[in-house]
């Protein structure tokens, strides 16, 4: 199962009813935060949960409303006696910039791990899940993120007695893992069906569409992406700007074959997002114009 929690869903300026824009997502113990503006600590204490479990935090770019929130963050994390590593993940330059923002955060009493992206796509696994990350079109270079999570095929009990192997390895081929003992060698195939169908979550933000949003949201059980504006007379302003309207991540959300879409990173001067979703539903029904803190719990399928 996959928490995810959209902690805030403004661009540009946090607002009184709205923080920027910032997602968090909890798996098997572990949290990842995928971009930190200004107020992210504050909507992590609204949401009830913890900074403790957060372990990786990811950034789709460095403009200000995307990572102004990680100084007081780290200084918090440090001040709860935080001694676990902390990985932080980004595009070129991420060491730079953190040490920058650290001047007002310069000692904490755990080791920061960086990495840096440095092509169109690449794909970090770790903490049981695998982290894909694809360049998207904006006037910096900026990332999306897909989390895939996979489910192995079912454990068939009557293969691994006809292999006569002994159960006390069953858990760990079950686990996927190869088991050695006296010369035999089992190997999960030898007891597991097909792979089933795990979960998949992409986030985007600040972009134009493209095909490696298509490409990378595919099948995905949750599309979160930015929807900066809702007025039609706006699409001037967010080709030139590099942004998009709900109505193009609409458009990507179909073609991607997403199930869900939540809209996030709406403009200052968006109010009141769900009075366009009936024309954006034309194109998506599965939209949603995601309001601060809406929360989904991904399960596998059966």
């Amino acid at each position: 199962m996959l928490d995810v929690c959209l902690l805030g869903t403004g661009g540009m300026m946090p607002l009184p009813y709205r923080w920027l824009t910032a997602l968090m997502v909890r798996y098997n113990g572990s949290s990842v935060l995928i971009d930190c503006g200004e107020g992210t600590q504050i909507a992590i204490k609204e949401k009830g949960w913890s900074f403790k479990p957060i372990d990786v935090i990811c950034f789709t770019h460095y403009h200000g409303d995307h990572i102004s929130g990680l100084p007081g963050l780290l200084l918090t994390m440090g001040n709860a006696d935080r001694t676990e590593p902390l990985t932080l993940v980004g595009p070129k330059g991420l060491e730079r910039v953190v040490n920058s923002l650290r001047v007002i955060a310069p000692e904490l009493p755990f080791s920061i791990k960086y990495i840096e992206i440095t092509e169109p796509e690449q794909t970090f696994e770790m903490n049981g899940y695998r982290l894909k990350v694809f360049r998207v079109n904006h006037n910096v270079t900026c990332y999306g993120y897909s989390m895939e999570i996979d489910r192995a095929g079912k454990f068939d009990v009557e293969r691994a007695n006809a292999a006569g192997i002994p159960q006390k390895y069953w858990g760990i081929l079950q686990k996927g893992e190869t088991v050695e003992e006296g010369g035999s060698v089992y190997t999960p195939d030898m007891v597991l069906g097909p792979a089933r169908k795990g979960i998949k979550l992409t986030y985007c933000t600040d972009t134009r569409p493209t095909e490696s949003m298509k490409n990378n949201a595919a099948g995905s059980d949750l599309f979160i992406c930015e929807g900066m504006y809702g007025e039609k007379d706006k699409l001037k302003k967010a080709k030139e700007y590099k942004h998009m309207t709900f109505y193009e991540a609409a458009q990507v959300a179909k073609e991607a074959g997403v199930k869900e879409m939540w809209l996030t990173h709406y403009s200052p001067s968006l109010t009141r997002p769900e009075e366009y979703m009936d024309e954006v539903r034309a194109i998506f029904p599965q939209a949603i114009a995601a309001k601060d803190r809406r929360s989904a719990e991904l399960v596998f399928s059966d």
